[in-house]
């Protein structure tokens, strides 16, 4: 669940690919920014109004769903979506809700894929990928001195993979912690938001940065890991950090 809304404009300047068509998809607390071989608004706002339908409908009949900071344990026949929340929840030790914005990254990327041979799909902080070339994925950190001097680049393997941003000083989302940003690369977007979020939460000073790894890497299906606090940073997996130019405009 991330915490970066507010500062969309710069961070989709980062992520923004000249090869590629962009554009915007906002429904109530969703707000997309979408790269792709064409301009897919119409279906991409589809998918948005479908997956939230399936989430609200849930929560209607399981108030607490929207609440709960414990795993989530779905009891009978849920949609795909709940159940990948729930799922990435139980593997962090989180609520399902820290995994919603990522969730839906994901929801509506696979929708497209379809249509697209390639796609980039931004959620306040939590993105879904599949590219054929190298990407890099900038990384904003508040007021840290290392923010928007780094990015984690991509290869471009041309199968999806996620990064999802949490931070205990940005934004209106709930975190327990106090890091300006933690990353989490992982195959699954829903896990890589809930795993980001519950890492976040563990972090209250720089000397909690080794604490964290050891924490997110121990998670099944986290394959990266980038810790900020202040000046420091920490940095796991099978990842590459690069420098960063950022773009303005």
């Amino acid at each position: 669940m991330s915490r970066v809304n507010q500062h969309n404009r710069f961070y989709r300047n980062l992520i923004r690919r000249s090869d590629l068509v962009s554009f915007r998809v906002a429904v109530k607390e969703t707000d997309l920014f979408v790269q792709a071989d064409k301009n897919l608004e119409g279906l991409a706002r589809d998918l948005v109004l479908q997956c939230r339908a399936y989430i609200e409908t849930y929560a209607k009949n399981n108030p607490l769903f929207l609440k709960t900071l414990r795993p989530w344990r779905v009891n009978g026949p849920a949609p795909l979506i709940i159940r990948n929340m729930a799922r990435a929840g139980q593997m962090a030790g989180v609520g399902p809700m820290a995994s919603v914005a990522g969730a839906i990254s994901e929801y509506v990327g696979k929708g497209l894929l379809p249509h697209t041979d390639e796609i980039v799909i931004e959620n306040g902080g939590d993105v879904f990928v599949k590219t054929k070339s190298s990407f890099t994925v900038g990384i904003y950190a508040g007021a840290s001195p290392l923010s928007l001097r780094m990015g984690i680049r991509i290869d471009g393997e041309n199968k999806p993979i996620s990064v999802c941003t949490s931070s205990g000083k940005i934004g209106h989302s709930l975190s327990l912690g106090k890091a300006d940003a933690v990353c989490v690369v992982s195959r699954s977007c829903p896990l890589a938001d809930a795993a980001a979020t519950a890492t976040a939460n563990r972090v209250h000073s720089k000397s909690d940065i080794p604490k964290a790894i050891g924490f997110a890497k121990a998670i099944e299906g986290v394959s990266g890991l980038v810790v900020i606090v202040d000046d420091e940073i920490g940095l796991w997996g099978q990842l590459e950090v690069v420098p960063l130019t950022l773009k303005k405009g």
